[in-house]
């Protein structure tokens, strides 16, 4: 096959004594055995997405390796310097189980160390919600966490916190790229100086795991806490390293773990994919609480900042909640702790993002509380703690399963959102009540809301053209209907403009410009398109809602919202 120029020039670039021999001799062999690797490899640079640098592991600028991540640590030294004059400078990394994510964060350290910054490198994998408290904690600029969230085994990844403890937002990550792109691979510190590097572990542990207890408890009486019987697994991951112990400091003795999955492993064998979201990676969990008669399923992501959930339904059956479910849950939750404890004064707020359900916009406003959107990830609902500093955050979460208590980790953070979950089913039980009956309550109150998530995967050099092309279609050719409901507003985040288009009227979007498209219909119907920054995948999201009178009502109400989403779904031509 014939490879295009700006393919080989990288190459020859990677072939040169800037790289290690193992290095080269992995391109020669991929040129002569694997062209098409090699194009995906080198065709072009791995960009930061929504979650920062996340990709496949190999040699190429397009890959997470040594080099790629050396650069990107080189970069951001450079600009700590500029950010931070005449001051010292730390930095904290962790990681987690993911093949190589110990020796690429000792590589990180070491660059790290190389340009004068004191590095506080974990001793061993941990949580990422752990990295964003530990930078507050001890005082840092900057910290690191080496993952790859729930993708595939052969994925590994870089996520760039910022002083405040929430992932880099603009101006910061701007500032950082524009370094970034501009340095040369043999411009990179790879010589530690060991000096800097500081081993951490039990101390930040306790830290953690005390303010955790501190921010997602709320009254629940022992007895409530010996009553829940709960089964929870880590899916391989590095939740197995603190949740537990918070179980057993929270007061919560009844956990079922499921061992098979106990040990954390970069290979996550026992499942497809270590996700969360997916109904087969709790299917172990959910067998163990049916043999244990257990109240509750938990299971985390491998590095445990989304969590999924299983609660029984009104026949006693394990049925999985999504993301949007548990976020209203304990958003629920959260205010009416709030309230009952007289802190409510129309000086605090909820955050979500644009493509979650507008169902904790209802939650919000019911309560007095404001309502703060942004665009999709949590860095963005940390941006709003720091934007908004005469306000108090109580809580907030997306649809991806993420949920952030308080501003004490300002990221997602399934530590702290396993544990309020469970005070959430705890206190129910306590008053014969159950998680299930408590959500179907909510949607009598506020409204059912009902979403449905459509994620086409496109792989590769092609993958990433269809994608583009998906959304340059949708927006040169908008949908004026879908399912006999006309669209009355568009918004684009590219374009940062949302459109009436009956009135023909047209605002601004005050946010960052974003790949995102988001219909309304007549009947209240949202469908937003959205590429995903972080996988090869175009995700469509659907929210449809009724008016529920009646908890009795709820089947016959469900019934209709799922064939509004079917309809939808074939009238996008999404099946």
């Amino acid at each position: 096959m014939d490879i295009k120029q700006n393919i080989l020039d990288a190459v020859n670039e990677w072939l040169t004594p800037t790289f290690d021999t193992a290095t080269q001799e992995s391109i020669k062999e991929l040129m002569t055995t694997s062209p098409k690797d090699l194009e995906e490899s080198f065709y072009k640079n791995l960009e930061f997405g929504t979650g920062g640098m996340r990709g496949v592991m190999g040699v190429g600028n397009n890959r997470i390796n040594k080099y790629t991540l050396g650069k990107s640590t080189q970069g951001l030294s450079d600009y700590l310097h500029t950010a931070f004059p005449n001051q010292p400078i730390k930095a904290v990394i962790a990681y987690d189980c993911r093949h190589n994510s110990d020796t690429l964060a000792k590589v990180v350290a070491d660059v790290f160390s190389a340009n004068g910054i004191h590095v506080y490198l974990f001793s061993s994998l941990r949580p990422t919600p752990e990295l964003s408290f530990a930078l507050k904690y001890l005082g840092c600029q900057c910290g690191i966490v080496l993952t790859a969230s729930h993708n595939p085994p052969e994925y590994n990844g870089y996520k760039v916190y910022w002083e405040d403890g929430g992932q880099i937002v603009p101006p910061e990550d701007e500032g950082i790229i524009n370094v970034i792109e501009n340095l040369n691979y043999n411009q990179i510190k790879f010589t530690a100086n060991e000096d800097l590097i500081e081993y951490i572990d039990t101390e930040v542990d306790e830290a953690f795991i005390k303010s955790t207890i501190e921010n997602a408890s709320f009254g629940t009486s022992a007895a409530a806490k010996e009553n829940l019987n709960i089964v929870f697994t880590s899916l391989h991951g590095t939740s197995i390293t603190l949740v537990p112990d918070t179980f057993a400091q929270a007061g919560y003795p009844n956990v079922h773990i499921v061992e098979e999955q106990r040990v954390p492993n970069g290979d996550f064998p026992t499942v497809k994919s270590p996700n969360p979201e997916e109904p087969e990676a709790l299917a172990m969990a959910i067998a163990l609480a049916d043999k244990t008669n257990s109240d509750i399923v938990i299971g985390t992501d491998p590095d445990c900042d989304r969590l999924g959930v299983a609660v029984r339904n009104n026949e006693g059956e394990m049925t999985l909640l999504n993301g949007n479910q548990t976020m209203i849950l304990m958003t629920a939750f959260l205010l009416e702790e709030w309230k009952k404890a007289g802190k409510i004064n129309g000086k605090q707020f909820v955050g979500s993002t644009i493509v979650s359900t507008p169902m904790i916009m209802e939650l919000a406003s019911a309560y007095g509380v404001r309502f703060k959107v942004g665009l999709t990830g949590f860095k963005w609902i940390a941006k709003m703690i720091k934007d908004f500093p005469e306000l108090q955050f109580i809580g907030g979460g997306e649809e991806s399963f993420g949920y952030m208590v308080g501003d004490a980790v300002r990221d997602k953070d399934a530590v702290a959102a396993t544990l309020l979950i469970c005070e959430v089913a705890a206190q129910a039980k306590a008053k014969g009540s159950t998680v299930y009956k408590e959500l179907l309550k909510l949607y009598v109150a506020h409204g059912f809301y009902k979403e449905h998530l459509i994620s086409i995967t496109k792989k590769g050099m092609e993958g990433l053209a269809e994608i583009n092309q998906m959304m340059i279609s949708l927006r040169e050719n908008p949908v004026k209907e879908i399912n006999g409901q006309r669209v009355i507003m568009l918004e684009d985040y590219k374009s940062s403009v949302a459109k009436n288009l009956l009135t023909g009227e047209e605002e601004i979007i005050d946010m960052p410009k974003a790949d995102v498209l988001i219909y309304y219909t007549e009947d209240g119907s949202k469908i937003c398109a959205r590429p995903s920054g972080t996988e090869p995948k175009i995700k469509f999201y659907i929210s449809v809602n009724a008016e529920l009178d009646s908890v009795e009502n709820f089947t016959k109400v469900e019934a209709i919202l799922n064939d509004k989403i079917k309809n939808i779904i074939i009238a996008m031509q999404l099946n």
